[in-house]
């Protein structure tokens, strides 16, 4: 059997890593072959077969698989052949609307991505929200496995190693208090070029200044702006953007602060405390992506329009957690209902059966 896996268009990442470790340590003879942009190449194991993600080398070998599995739409022009199964695991709970449900999009766009979906044969779900959500933005009526993110098992069972690695590997001291930053991508900026930009959008100087010399800010960017925007030199910043997968930055970092990323979903898995940071919420929400349901209503963490009310938070992680405890368990109750770390042996079983094939 055949397997090709594709995350993040060519990334050693996410819910298609975690599965593919699985089988490997089960040790079953398939033939893996992954998708890879040369810039992630160094993150994927040695001995690993790696096809560009772009070009006749990744056609071939989509047209070769017996099993695709994807996170994010394949956008390359190739032909499922027939008895193969394509599995798209997708990447998020989605607060933002996605696909056909989008305020906003270049033209043609949305009949090019779905072009993609029309292969797809069984699409993953974390949770009942999503799978609803999934069915009416993506315009889709195939089988929908309802399993959790096999990516989120770790936050439930590592045993604190992985933390101290991931902290260790990237010179973060301990007593020090990493703040994970993931802001989304803006789609007009993305698509009309407009990407010479500043990627922080906060006062980077007053972070330092009033969270002091203890704090770093992890800058974990969409997979879509990784080295597409302007460098940020700043001793406080900690691009973490090329890290092979966002689950050890969840363990490593005390804290997260975003605007509308999925991240949110995943990183309350954790239990730590979230901010928003949502300085565009009116032309985001209104006029450029549109939501499925209001943030500000229930909110696990602060929802703030500024650097100065978001540095005031976070200099008080103790009392975020405390105003914000109970909406966080009724997000974790809504989102999180499955992230029990038996997400990868869920999806195993339904394709990979001990003892049988897909």
């Amino acid at each position: 059997m055949k397997i090709v896996w594709n995350s993040f268009n060519g990334r050693w990442s996410d819910s298609p890593r975690a599965v593919h470790r699985a089988l490997l340590e089960r040790g079953d003879p398939y033939e893996h072959v992954w998708l890879c942009d040369a810039e992630h190449a160094g993150s994927f194991p040695a001995g690993t077969q790696l096809v560009p993600v772009d070009g006749d080398a990744a056609v071939a070998a989509l047209e070769e698989a017996d099993v695709v599995v994807s996170n994010s739409h394949l956008e390359l022009d190739w032909r499922k052949r027939d008895g193969a199964t394509y599995v798209q695991t997708w990447h998020g709970t989605p607060l933002k609307r996605i696909h056909a449900d989008v305020l906003w999009g270049p033209p043609g766009l949305l009949e090019h991505l779905s072009l993609d979906v029309d292969r797809w044969d069984v699409l993953l779900s974390p949770n009942g929200f999503s799978t609803a959500t999934f069915r009416q933005a993506f315009r889709y009526g195939g089988e929908v496995l309802e399993t959790g993110y096999p990516r989120n098992d770790v936050l439930v069972t590592d045993d604190g190693s992985t933390r101290a690695r991931v902290r260790r590997e990237l010179g973060i001291e301990d007593g020090r208090t990493a703040v994970l930053y993931t802001p989304t991508w803006r789609d007009d900026a993305f698509w009309e070029g407009g990407l010479d930009a500043d990627p922080l959008a906060l006062d980077v100087e007053r972070f330092t200044r009033e969270l002091g010399e203890d704090h770093v800010l992890l800058l974990r960017l969409h997979y879509k702006l990784t080295g597409r925007l302007r460098r940020i030199d700043h001793p406080a910043v900690l691009d973490v953007s090329f890290h092979p997968d966002i689950a050890e930055l969840y363990l490593a970092a005390d804290a997260m602060v975003t605007d509308y990323s999925s991240t949110m979903f995943d990183f309350a898995v954790t239990g730590k405390p979230m901010a928003f940071y949502t300085y565009d919420m009116d032309r985001y929400r209104d006029e450029l992506r549109g939501f499925y349901f209001d943030l500000a209503a229930d909110p696990p963490g602060p929802v703030v329009p500024t650097t100065g009310e978001l540095v005031a938070r976070l200099a008080d992680l103790p009392g975020l957690r405390r105003d914000h405890a109970a909406a966080y368990e009724r997000f974790r109750a809504r989102f999180c209902h499955l992230d029990d770390g038996g997400a990868t042996e869920r999806f195993v079983e339904r394709f990979w059966p001990r003892g049988g094939g897909a």
